[in-house]
């Protein structure tokens, strides 16, 4: 018993540190790939703002999207983190979401908070007011020992096949290319 105990207590312990020191943790919710998402520690939990899902776009906004990702109040996700060091995987662990009202006083303090983090905000004098209006504001709670720690960690890559996009097609180097760069070598 004092065994799981001192395990539960070091696993929350290595969550939280983890999570801090990181600037982006990999959010995977009920669908889709694990996504790399930008957050705060707050309270006990990371806490994500991101562009609402509209029916008939991915992404509605200038906030990070969340579309895809299964992340629903009251449902589960899982948050890995990576080491601020090393950048290899740290941590994952099983997460309760919870979405929280606009302008409810837990809202307003968890804004605060994302606010101060959030860089090159493209309107930051109204952007608390952008946020109510047009983002959902999400908190992940640790729901359990971690699932995957030093020591707890699976044998086989977590490597996945890169999604599909129109950054990722190989096209041939222009013919002109090679003698464009002996060109530049000159001098």
């Amino acid at each position: 018993m004092t065994e799981t105990v001192s395990q539960t207590l070091l696993d929350q312990a290595l969550i939280e540190e983890a999570t801090k020191k990181s600037g982006l943790v990999w959010v995977r919710g009920a669908s889709g790939p694990a996504r790399a998402l930008w957050h705060v520690w707050h309270d006990g939990a990371v806490c994500l703002v991101g562009a609402a899902e509209d029916a008939g776009r991915e992404r509605v906004g200038a906030e990070q999207p969340l579309a895809g990702l299964g992340l629903a109040d009251g449902g589960t996700a899982t948050v890995t983190v990576r080491s601020k060091d090393k950048g290899g995987r740290l941590v994952a662990w099983p997460a309760a979401v919870r979405e929280l009202a606009p302008d409810s006083e837990e809202w307003r303090a968890t804004v605060e908070e994302l606010k101060g983090k959030r860089l090159n905000a493209p309107d930051s004098d109204t952007l608390v007011a952008r946020w109510a209006r047009e983002c959902r504001v999400l908190r992940l709670v640790p729901a359990g020992e971690a699932v995957q720690r030093p020591g707890r960690m699976p044998d086989g890559p977590h490597a996945e096949p890169p999604l599909a996009s129109p950054a990722l097609t190989r096209r041939p180097v222009p013919a002109a290319l090679p003698k464009l760069l002996r060109r530049g070598r000159k001098g």
